[in-house]
């Protein structure tokens, strides 16, 4: 039953909007540099490789060159499940800029294969850390009538990290001569500078974002969890006024226990109650990410050389579909607190099932030509305004104030499991069955993840996070 508490919580007068934008953006520039660590690489694939002898022949080298920095991403998870709920959120933010700098400078100066892969696992660790703690951090700072467009704020800058990722690489990469090897490709600027330039480019906001962030407030949420209160009413305070913080302290504090202060056990997530909602949290994350649209970026080049496109082409489409993931991304914060989390997800999972249907269909009677190219922009228009954001928004919700750090972490680290298995197994898949059986497996989760959706995830729309935590538990 919603509390009086909660209700006054979430209607003060006035919200200091300059001060929770500006929080919440510093915080989701750990979604920015994610956005660009995790593309970048796509991009460099054509020139690192023949740097690095890596060929069609090697396919377990090309695969550990895309997803390296994916088992650093998972290390960054499970460590943050690990300490969040003791360190809090701001230190190991800020440890996650820190190490983003260091990767971003350590690829680009990257001498072997072995020393190129140990710099993309930290900055795969630095990835875990902020795609599991700053939509969280922005979650527990957000009044709810906004709280879903704030956390998709991070999903914004993790686009706006894709694209400029995306056209950082088309610019350092031109002119790219077509239909060229990759003896000549090794022997040019682009194989031998070029490509550690698209990872340098990173080194300046990675740096920005770790100083910034010793500048923003901790969570209040974990400042009342261990028992810091007056910190935590001066932060909520400057978020919606004196009587919105007492208000919202008091309605925290009824979802922790006395005995629960301070403590964090990861025992508490197999208590029956609680596991269904770790289990749907689980499944919502891995579900976006092996509803197979992150091929399409950690494999643009292989996806679109299906589809009959050159090298330069495939850079200068990999920019069309940034734009268009960006656009997409505005819809789901327009719609995000309209419409609900639900019936976005219900659009992206049943939108992708039929696109990929399509896809699939094109690439087996070896279709090429922009028809193609306009498939997999809509296939990734349908992802931004739904999946990608929405999944972010609710895992972030869904989880009790006592255990959201261990919980979130469990969820996040088996996404990073899930994105890990999905770009190793991509070339295998796409040698066994083909691109079109691939997409159409791809489609087949996709169905999965519609019904599941439909049968068990609940509304959260315009709920405080304690409301949530009341009807899902109680």
């Amino acid at each position: 039953m919603k509390s009086q508490e909660s209700g006054q919580a979430d209607r003060p007068s006035s919200y200091n909007m300059a001060f929770i934008w500006l929080v919440c953006l510093v915080a989701a520039m750990g979604g920015l540099l994610f956005g660009y660590d995790w593309v970048v690489v796509g991009g460099a694939k054509p020139f690192y490789e023949p740097y690095f002898q890596i060929t069609d022949e090697t396919p377990l080298l090309r695969g550990w060159a895309q997803s390296s920095a994916l088992v650093g991403c998972l290390l960054g998870a499970v460590v943050s499940g690990v300490i969040s709920d003791r360190s809090g959120r701001k230190r190991l933010l800020i440890l996650s800029g820190l190490l983003f700098t260091v990767s971003a400078i350590g690829t680009a100066l990257a001498w072997s294969f072995l020393f190129f892969n140990v710099f993309r696992i930290l900055g795969g660790i630095g990835i875990g850390l902020a795609s599991n703690l700053s939509p969280m951090y922005i979650a527990e700072i957000s009044p709810a009538p906004m709280r879903g467009r704030l956390v998709s704020i991070n999903q914004l800058t993790i686009v706006i990290g894709i694209l400029a990722a995306q056209i950082v690489n088309w610019l350092i990469a031109q002119p790219v001569p077509e239909g060229a090897g990759a003896e000549h490709i090794l022997a040019s600027w682009n194989g031998q500078s070029g490509w550690r330039w698209m990872f340098a480019a990173e080194t300046i906001p990675a740096f920005l974002f770790f100083v910034l962030m010793f500048f923003v407030p901790e969570s209040p949420r974990w400042l009342l969890k261990y028992g810091k209160d007056e910190a935590a009413a001066n932060i909520l305070q400057r978020v919606g006024g004196q009587e919105y913080a007492a208000s919202a302290i008091d309605d925290i504090k009824n979802t922790l226990a006395s005995e629960e202060i301070a403590r964090v056990n990861f025992r508490d997530l197999a208590e029956p109650k609680l596991l269904r909602i770790v289990v749907l949290g689980v499944f919502l994350a891995v579900f976006q990410q092996w509803c197979g649209i992150n091929v399409i970026f950690n494999y643009a080049q292989e996806v679109f050389s299906a589809a009959g496109y050159g090298v330069s082409d495939i850079l200068f489409n990999i920019i069309v579909t940034g734009i268009v993931n960006l656009l997409f991304t505005f819809v789901a914060i327009y719609t995000v607190d309209r419409f609900g989390r639900r019936i976005l997800m219900l659009i992206g999972a049943g939108g992708l099932a039929g696109i990929y249907a399509i896809l699939g269909t094109g690439y087996y009677l070896q279709s090429t030509g922009v028809h193609m190219l306009i498939l997999v922009v809509s296939a990734i228009g349908c992802y931004a305004m739904s999946l990608a954001p929405i999944t972010w928004v609710v895992i972030s919700e869904i989880f009790p104030n006592r255990i959201r750090g261990a919980a979130m972490s469990v969820a996040v680290s088996c996404l990073w499991v899930g994105c890990t298995a999905l770009t190793l197994t991509f070339p295998y898949l796409k040698k066994g069955l083909g691109a079109h059986g691939a997409f159409w497996l791809y489609g087949v989760i996709c169905v999965v993840g519609f019904i599941v959706i439909l049968t068990k995830l609940p509304e959260t729309k315009g709920k405080s996070l304690e409301d949530i935590e009341r009807e899902l538990v109680d």
